[in-house]
């Protein structure tokens, strides 16, 4: 995966009227857990543009107080009125531990299907993956080449090194349909059981954060 790096200052003070003081600078206040303890910083927020306005997924090398270290975004909070940042949880990471993960799907190759007339239909954008930071892609590369019209490529069907989809097995991700079917705006349809929704993403083994710390974060922001 690529990286990407981020320069930020510790808070001192975690209270509402510091956490206000932060952003009326033009700064977002983070949060950073699963390590040893939880860290308090903030930067800029021009400095997120190229992480949250992105498909794009990356490894962050945080830089704190000129320490670094490893994480990955887990949850970003907007102003419901100014879609501002107002918020973002990263989770600290190891290269030895696995960590999961939600990447974009990129479709190679050119399908036989198409080059016949048929449409192509991507069901899944996105996937959940479970891997070492080390072995993880950019992105999801699934080669359609030998797809034609009526077949489809489901999860159960992709396989990569050290890495684990963890979207369910039978849910349908690319297919191509005949162009008549696509005029009158008929999909080919899943059975019951395959769950069409995305799949929650897991803590990262060995990582997560534990009650105890989201009580401390949550009662030093409301201070």
């Amino acid at each position: 995966m690529k990286t990407l790096e981020i320069i930020a200052e510790q808070r001192t003070q975690t209270g509402k009227k510091e956490t206000r003081k932060i952003r009326n600078e033009g700064n977002v206040p983070c949060v950073m857990y699963g390590g040893e303890k939880i860290y308090h910083f903030y930067s800029h927020e021009n400095n997120f543009k190229e992480l949250v306005y992105t498909p794009n997924v990356y490894i962050i090398s945080l830089d704190i107080n000129n320490k670094k270290y490893k994480a990955v975004l887990k949850d970003i909070q907007f102003h419901p009125i100014t879609d501002r940042i107002n918020h973002i949880d990263f989770m600290e990471v190891s290269d030895d531990k696995p960590v999961t993960i939600t990447m974009p799907v990129n479709l190679t190759g050119e399908s036989v299907g198409l080059k016949a007339g048929g449409k192509l239909r991507l069901k899944r954008r996105r996937m959940t993956v479970k891997g070492n930071i080390d072995v993880l892609p950019d992105k999801i590369d699934i080669d359609i080449t030998d797809l034609d019209i009526g077949q489809t490529i489901k999860v159960h069907e992709l396989n990569y090194d050290g890495i684990e989809i963890l979207d369910p097995p039978r849910a349908m991700v690319v297919a191509v349909i005949s162009s008549r079917l696509a005029m009158k705006g008929m999909e080919i349809t899943e059975e019951v059981e395959e769950v069409e929704g995305e799949v929650e993403g897991e803590e990262p083994e060995g990582v997560t954060e534990s009650t105890e710390a989201k009580e401390e974060h949550q009662e030093a922001e409301n201070k």
